[in-house]
């Protein structure tokens, strides 16, 4: 179980950039992301083998293009139990708090890659411990 993509975005409803390295900062999400902040929605989860499955299915999509801030290979995020605790890298630790999310409206990603896959995959984290993550660090589910 291991990162495979990082991404962070300036603006929500958008697809994000794929960074080498993030820094996670306890009790808010990724340094630079719209979406971190005080609430339960920090740091956004996705399956590399999801974004995969999308493109076999037809779709040009890659790491970023679901919204999504850690892509991962190894862990199937939707069926962990909310309140999950799960490290990344050396340090940062983060606590599943949502399961999927209610699209309202279909964003700029939708309309670029033809699907959303976040609403039915995705998973949502508050950041416990901070700490710098880097693509191919180590993930572990914590008991």
């Amino acid at each position: 179980m291991k990162i495979i993509s990082i991404a962070v975005s300036k603006k929500k409803g958008t697809r994000k950039v794929p960074l080498e390295e993030a820094c996670l900062i306890q009790d808010h999400g990724l340094e630079g992301d719209a979406h971190a902040g005080m609430w339960h929605r920090q740091v956004s989860f996705l399956a590399s083998e999801s974004i995969e499955k999308a493109r076999k299915q037809g779709l040009d999509v890659t790491f970023g293009d679901f919204a999504e801030n850690i892509a991962t290979s190894g862990i199937d995020w939707k069926n962990l139990p909310v309140g999950t605790r799960v490290k990344l890298g050396e340090s940062a630790e983060v606590e599943i708090s949502q399961i999927g999310k209610e699209c309202h409206n279909k964003c700029a990603i939708y309309y670029k890659a033809g699907d959303c896959i976040m609403p039915r995959e995705g998973v949502f984290a508050r950041v416990l411990e901070g700490g710098k993550i880097r693509r191919g660090d180590k993930v572990e589910l914590l008991l």
